[in-house]
């Protein structure tokens, strides 16, 4: 999808923050939005990966909840720190919306029209290195429900190619 040239609202906002039945809080539609709309901007605090890395780990072992959203630049943002409500928008495998990163900032757009009182979802798409376990698919486990669920927010490895 191509970056729309509508902005961010300046005046009432499109969504509010309210409880969700996919996962705690959630963030919806207070009136239509247009596909190609810019809803709002994903900020936090901007850290690098080794101070991901560290407060990924002071977390307890089962806490699997994370605001980290990863950057081209090899920057996170960490929406736990000096977010917006941009961080309660949940994971679904069949989204509404989408992020886009542009010019170190990241925006999240609807990819369709949205009614007002729908919530808000983008695919996360987490990138996990290690090996997709099924312990770690549990661990971040999909609540979305759609009829193309993968079962988790992870994003699917990538096949490696064989040799001919």
């Amino acid at each position: 999808m191509t970056r729309s040239s509508t902005t961010v609202p300046t005046d009432k906002p499109f969504y509010a923050v309210r409880h969700s039945k996919i996962h705690g809080n959630g963030v919806f539609a207070t009136r239509k939005i247009p596909q190609g709309t810019c809803i709002i901007e994903y900020q936090g605090q901007r850290i690098s990966w080794k101070e991901a890395v560290r407060r990924e780990n002071d977390k307890p072992a089962d806490c699997f909840h994370t605001f980290f959203f990863s950057l081209d630049s090899g920057k996170i943002i960490d929406g736990g720190d000096q977010g917006n409500d941009s961080r309660w928008i949940n994971h679904s495998c069949e989204p509404n919306c989408e992020a886009q990163e542009d010019d170190g900032k990241v925006f999240i757009y609807a990819l369709r029209d949205i009614a007002r009182g729908e919530e808000l979802y983008y695919d996360y798409g987490l990138i996990m290195e290690e090996r997709h376990t099924a312990a770690l698919k549990r661990a971040y486990c999909c609540l979305c429900g759609t009829p193309s669920c993968r079962g988790t927010l992870l994003a699917p490895k990538r096949k490696k190619k064989q040799a001919a």
